[in-house]
């Protein structure tokens, strides 16, 4: 038997390793503290579950959900979008609903990429989306995120080469994994510089709620009001805590967008649709639940911070997402892989080594703030004594 070559560029995944040193220290008899993973331990919102509780007496909702059926769910977004960030969506042709924004992020490619075509990729970023380049026959341009630059990507630095040949640019801010934000004047340049060069921009927002100091995170599309190369992805994963509910959406330029309409139908079909009908409870209800999420991870960042820095492990507090990146002590500094696996194989703490995003990566950790303050404590205790060993 043999299997096609564009899986081998997928059989390399620094997170199965991390999932077997987790298997191996489990089977040691340790007790698992994982802030390896962006899952949040928080719950879906009460009014959102009832939604979905009340659909399931719903036969009309057991069957397969077509594009069409979608249509209540399409026009409420696009009144959220318009009240939210001032841009008209047609919800007819400019917006999808989606199995949350990774679906989204992967399929794409297949839709505007053609064998050897450049994507202009962050790097450290979201392994999703070099996935989805390598199933496409694409070709990656890491574009290099440096703490200098505050981990913006250089335009200017892409050879010309690589841009004769580059078809897509995939942006993230707020970013995973290093917690950067983007400003307005950012994406202003992005997408004139996508314009200047016939690129499509396609940007990942999953972490648009998730901010802190009471920052707004803008959209491309704010930018890009005619919607003349981007599309913007969404989830509910974060701000409603609905990760396993898989629901998201595409917002952005009508020809992409019917484009992954038709990879979609080959594909999947919808989910089900009392999830999408949960996503509109979530949309027109009151969103002082986004903010007690907000306030949650702010508090859980500001202690994680601090107890880091009492063990001497100097941490920069983030403005944005989920996460801590964290550049190791100097001893592990070359090889953020090895410390992650010895340090869940000794302490049962899991965290995200930084190779895991990319070459640029290397140097640096993620720690998820996906466990309550007294947990945090009891990992950061558990940090401190591997350090010292």
């Amino acid at each position: 038997m043999q299997i096609s070559n564009r899986i081998k560029p997928l059989e390399k995944n620094v997170f199965a390793d991390m999932d077997k040193a987790k298997t191996e220290a489990i089977f040691q008899g340790k007790t698992i503290i994982d802030l390896s993973l962006g899952s949040s331990d928080l719950p879906t919102p009460k009014h959102i579950i009832e939604t979905i509780k009340k659909s399931l007496n719903n036969s009309d909702n057991h069957g397969y959900l077509l594009h069409g059926g979608t249509a209540e769910f399409r026009k409420i977004v696009a009144n959220w979008y318009e009240k939210r960030f001032g841009v008209f969506v047609d919800w007819e042709t400019e917006i999808i609903p989606l199995i949350g924004c990774q679906e989204g992020t992967a399929h794409l490619p297949l839709a505007i990429l053609n064998e050897g075509d450049y994507a202009l990729l962050l790097d450290p970023g979201y392994p999703s989306h070099a996935g989805g380049i390598y199933l496409a026959g694409g070709k990656i341009y890491p574009m290099a995120l440096l703490p200098e630059n505050k981990f913006l990507p250089q335009f200017n630095d892409i050879p010309k080469e690589v841009l004769n040949k580059a078809k897509m640019m995939v942006l993230s801010y707020p970013h995973n994994p290093t917690s950067a934000t983007a400003s307005l004047n950012f994406f202003e340049s992005a997408v004139q510089f996508c314009k200047d060069n016939n690129i499509v921009l396609v940007h990942d927002f999953p972490y648009m709620d998730i901010v802190f100091n009471e920052n707004i995170q803008p959209s491309v599309l704010q930018v890009d009001k005619k919607k003349e190369v981007s599309i913007e992805f969404f989830t509910f994963s974060k701000s409603y805590n609905m990760g396993g509910f898989r629901l998201g959406f595409a917002i952005g330029n009508s020809k992409l967008i019917t484009a992954l309409k038709q990879i979609k139908s080959v594909v999947d079909f919808n989910q089900y649709k009392g999830i999408l009908e949960g996503g509109i409870t979530a949309l027109t209800s009151s969103q002082e639940c986004v903010k007690e999420t907000v306030k949650t991870y702010q508090e859980r960042r500001d202690f994680l911070v601090t107890e880091l820095n009492k063990i001497g492990w100097n941490v920069p507090t983030p403005e944005a997402t989920l996460y801590l990146w964290a550049k190791l002590p100097k001893a592990w500094e070359k090889d953020s892989i090895k410390f992650c696996v010895e340090l869940v194989k000794n302490t049962g703490v899991a965290l995200s080594p930084g190779a895991g995003f990319g070459d640029n990566g290397e140097g640096y950790v993620r720690f998820a703030l996906v466990k309550s303050p007294e947990i945090l404590r009891e990992a950061v205790e558990k940090i401190a004594l591997f350090l010292h060993s």
